[in-house]
């Protein structure tokens, strides 16, 4: 099982932050491989979305499902099919950090477990002579390049406006 566990210190108190983190269908707007979202249900627990991505030669709709809601601190959703994978927001008070300029603050961690050596070779149309193993190899590494942009996206998002956002990184695959 991999993991990725990341987190920073939003300008903004926890129920804006989770507010946004709970809204799926804006995450295209974070990760530029995630294409669509569509939503069944409203947005509480068992709100099924199917996210569409693309890259490189290939295509795929994760299937995914939330699974606990404990707002303003969690927000829980797992894939329902194709590959064993889990993960959260999760959001912290931090008033204490927060610059003098900015009137409080959060920190948010994204955590996501997965398994890519799980994953359904039929959910995914490969290209003619291209293997899963090979695609698990080009996308592996890019998973966490790809959560570090989404993280930095939704501050900007969160807070009106893009700056320097340190991440803490508490654990990545092949940590």
């Amino acid at each position: 099982m991999d993991r990725i566990v990341l987190s920073t210190l939003v300008h903004r108190d926890p129920e804006t932050v989770f507010e946004t983190v709970r809204d799926f269908r804006t995450y295209p707007n974070y990760a530029p491989v995630l294409d669509a979202v569509s939503a069944d249900g409203d947005g509480g627990i068992g709100t099924r979305y199917d996210l569409d991505f693309s890259w490189w030669k290939l295509t795929y709709t994760a299937r995914s499902e939330v699974t606990a809601i404990d707002a303003p601190e969690r927000l829980a959703w797992r894939l329902r099919e194709d590959v064993d994978a889990a993960g959260e927001w999760r959001i912290e008070p931090a008033p204490d950090a927060a610059p003098p300029d900015v009137e409080t603050a959060s920190r948010l961690f994204f955590d996501v477990a997965y398994d890519p050596h799980t994953a359904d070779p039929n959910a995914i149309s490969l290209p003619r002579f291209v293997s899963l193993d090979r695609v698990i190899g080009l996308v592996r590494p890019r998973l966490y390049d790809e959560a570090e942009k989404v993280v930095r996206r939704l501050v900007a998002d969160i807070e009106g406006e893009t700056r320097d956002v340190e991440l803490t990184v508490h654990e990545q695959p092949g940590s």
